[in-house]
């Protein structure tokens, strides 16, 4: 009965890393999976918190590991947050304490994005930035200072990288500037449902026919919770099985890696 439900679902939401891959190396099954969903013509989309790369980026990574997509199998929490920004402020000022990638992701969508701190914005928002320097920190920290709105892509702690090893993600990030100002950002992405609305919308597809795939409990399975859809937590990423006992935080099924649901989608 299990297996059915899975195996009836319309949409697989797939996380990334730690999920598909691990920095550039599959995952064992990952490809196999991916496989398996064309060929029962599955729909499924890469939903990423990792917002230090844009979806046109995620393209060409996901062509060299040999996985099938196009632009409409990808959506990050990069682009969640410039349709939440613009949806309130079209072509509001910004400063990004992000990559670059993620600056030029802003900038397709209309915005006025400022290099330095010497500008009136509307908006700090801080991404996973892998370009990370003091002086983009002390930019950000004197805007918020100054009472200017604190938004973030995601609130991921870490990055996983392979054998157990992780480097710090965008909440750690802005945990520097909470400290420094003591104000917290309003998170996008991952776990808000409108991610997940957004999608089923556009896809006309009802959420109980969609289920979440992913390493993270606090992003990927709350966002299942969230959205009221299937939560699949794998433990090939963040999560470890020794937290699921005590974790408030519970999937509807735990696997070691996406390899195990291979079989289940025969």
């Amino acid at each position: 009965m299990n297996d059915e439900i899975i195996r009836n679902k319309k949409l697989f939401l797939l996380d990334m890393d730690g999920t598909i891959y691990l920095e550039d190396e599959l995952i064992d099954g990952a490809s196999e999976f991916i496989d398996k969903l064309i060929a029962k013509n599955i729909n499924y989309v890469f939903l990423t918190n990792n917002s230090s790369k844009s979806a046109r980026e995620y393209l060409v990574k996901l062509e060299k590991l040999g996985i099938p997509a196009t632009i409409d199998n990808i959506f990050t929490a990069g682009m969640a947050t410039a349709l939440y920004l613009r949806n309130i402020k079209e072509g509001a000022r910004i400063f990004v304490m992000g990559t670059q990638a993620l600056k030029n992701e802003f900038r397709e969508y209309a915005f006025d994005v400022v290099e330095t701190g010497d500008d009136d914005i509307d908006y700090v928002v801080a991404g996973y930035d892998t370009e990370l320097t003091y002086e983009k920190l002390k930019i950000a920290t004197l805007y918020l200072a100054s009472g200017v709105p604190f938004i973030a892509t995601n609130p991921d702690l870490v990055y996983p990288m392979s054998k157990t090893r992780f480097l710090p993600d965008c909440g750690s990030m802005c945990q520097m500037l909470e400290i420094a100002t003591g104000k917290k950002p309003k998170y996008i992405g991952k776990p808000r449902r409108e991610m997940v609305d957004v999608i089923a919308k556009r896809m006309n597809i009802e959420l109980s026919d969609i289920a979440m795939v992913g390493d993270r409990l606090y992003t990927d399975i709350a966002l299942g919770i969230n959205a009221g859809i299937t939560s699949i937590c794998l433990l090939s990423g963040e999560t470890r099985r020794e937290e699921l006992p005590t974790s408030e935080i519970k999937p509807d099924f735990v696997f070691e890696s996406i390899a195990e649901l291979i079989p289940i989608m025969n």
